[in-house]
């Protein structure tokens, strides 16, 4: 058993949380103490998780019903972005095309869409656009999703509680010190009034970096490649209904999300600020809306990510580490897959194992840093900022790979570093299809190079999954009502 017995979090927002309940699952033995801020707010205008969320929920025996109902979540099945192209398109990763019609590592029912000139729109299910919600779902008691949005504020009363009812101590304080021993590790934290000894420390502060900064590490800015330095963020009101996906709505100079949450809207507008400011971006948006809007946080950052999140006994989560931008709501999905990476190689660590813990990081975060700017490959020219972005130079390693796929579809064996990453060639495949970035006959030719039964065999399979969703006649918000109302009961537990 390692020697390590009291693990210090610093920082109680959803990374601090999320961390410190995959720590005690894995290691019931050690001791977990969070400390966390008042001074520090949370950004609570609606926040999106990926289908990691579901992986860290498995793991950690939370309810499916408990997160809707006690975060206000509603229910995420993709992104539909517009305005980046003539049509829009959805980011949505399903079984039928991404489990079923798959051969080997060949993402043939992508294929078969491409190839056929079919809407982006249909790589997502046909209740993505009405918002229905399956009978099925409610007959065998299975969630329809594996992503959510959440009220931020609500989440992270949630999974306080969680984390009080499974022996995680929270401490409410500031911690404004960080003291090293003679060998430069962290020895204890301190606040006006109160000291924390510990043998390992989780950042989990935020931008302030506050305990990382003092061992070291530097910045690896992306904004060579990434534009986006400032946000805005603001609520709007309930409406009737709830889409059951996020959409990105490109503006003038950025784009613009919009997450339902119960009881309301959580927005942002994320701009370069060389070419507005706050005020005008509130400006555009409310012409876009049609009506007036309030800031509630207003962000600026420098794209990119540390170039070592572990040192010596100190490891840096969520912003503390990276931040890219909020386009595909990799935030949490970065911070439970560091998480789930560091609970592999923390017993009994070494030099070996930290040197590896932020080697594959680093490709974690040039896998979300090239996903992000993938989305930028538009022939967008209304105005000098998508100009400007049309001029970017792509990452090295980005460059390579669309290489690769101006001849085929990307494949698992394109993403060999870790696994650990975010975004996969099924991401991947969605964008570029959006986008319009595949050459289409090559990818005929691929698709033909196969078995007419095979090929069938997939088109089958996508008709018939078509005609499943007629089945899909439950709004929504109607089927939040009814698990917020106690009218379903079925949950979420882990097999792990």
């Amino acid at each position: 058993m390692n020697s390590y017995k009291t693990i210090n979090i610093v920082g109680g927002g959803t990374t601090g949380l999320t961390t410190a309940l995959i720590l005690r699952k894995r290691f019931p033995y050690i001791k977990i103490n969070l400390i966390k801020s008042e001074k520090i707010g949370i950004l609570g205008v609606g926040e999106g998780a990926t289908e990691h969320w579901n992986e860290f929920a498995r793991y950690c025996d939370l309810s499916f019903i408990d997160i809707i109902k006690e975060c206000d979540a509603t229910v995420k099945i993709a992104i539909v972005y517009e305005n980046f192209t003539k049509q829009k398109y959805a980011h949505c990763v399903t079984d039928v095309l991404n489990n079923q019609t798959k051969i080997s590592q060949y993402y043939a029912g992508y294929a078969y869409h491409i190839i056929n000139n079919h809407n982006p729109l249909n790589l997502a299910p046909p209740n993505i656009l009405n918002s229905t919600i399956s009978e099925d779902h409610f007959k065998n008691k299975q969630p329809p999703c594996n992503q959510f949005h959440f009220n931020t504020f609500k989440l992270n009363e949630y999974l306080t509680k969680i984390c009080e009812k499974r022996n995680i101590t929270i401490f409410t304080d500031d911690v404004e010190e960080v003291i090293l021993n003679e060998n430069g590790y962290i020895k204890k934290v301190k606040s006006k009034h109160n000291e924390y000894d510990g043998d390992f420390f989780i950042d989990c502060t935020g931008f302030k970096k506050l305990l990382i900064s003092k061992l070291g590490g530097t910045w690896n800015s992306y904004n060579k490649y990434l534009k986006m330095n400032e946000a805005i963020a603001f609520p709007t009101g309930d409406t009737d209904e709830y889409p059951i996906y996020t959409t990105i709505t490109a503006m003038n100079n950025g784009w613009m999300w919009r997450t339902p949450v119960w009881g309301r809207w959580g927005n942002g507008y994320v701009f370069d600020n060389n070419y507005m400011n706050a005020e005008e971006a509130k400006r555009e948006v409310e012409s876009f809306l049609k009506h007036k809007i309030e800031i509630f946080k207003n962000i600026k950052f420098d794209p990119g990510c540390l170039n070592k999140t572990w040192i010596k006994n100190c490891l840096a989560l969520g912003l503390s580490a990276s931040f890219v931008e909020p386009l595909e709501a990799s935030t949490i999905s970065v911070s439970i897959s560091q998480a789930f990476l560091f609970i592999h190689l923390f017993e009994n660590y070494n030099e070996t194992d930290i040197e590896e813990y932020n080697i594959k990081t680093n490709h974690i975060m040039e896998n979300i840093r090239d996903f992000v700017f993938l989305h930028y490959l538009t022939k967008k020219d209304n105005t000098e900022f998508w100009k400007k972005v049309n001029t970017l130079e792509m990452p090295d390693s980005l460059k390579i790979k669309m290489n690769k796929w101006k001849y085929r579809l990307p494949i698992e064996d394109d993403f060999q570093e870790t696994k650990y990453y975010v975004f996969w060639p099924q991401n991947f495949i969605n964008i570029m299809y959006g986008l319009d970035l595949f050459n289409k006959e090559n990818i005929k030719k691929e698709y033909l190079s196969y078995s007419q039964e095979f090929r069938k065999a997939v088109e089958d399979l996508i008709k018939h999954e078509k005609t499943t969703y007629n089945k899909y006649t439950i709004k929504h918000k109607e089927y939040l009502k009814l698990i917020r109302n106690n009218f379903l009961h079925y949950g979420q537990r882990s097999n792990y």
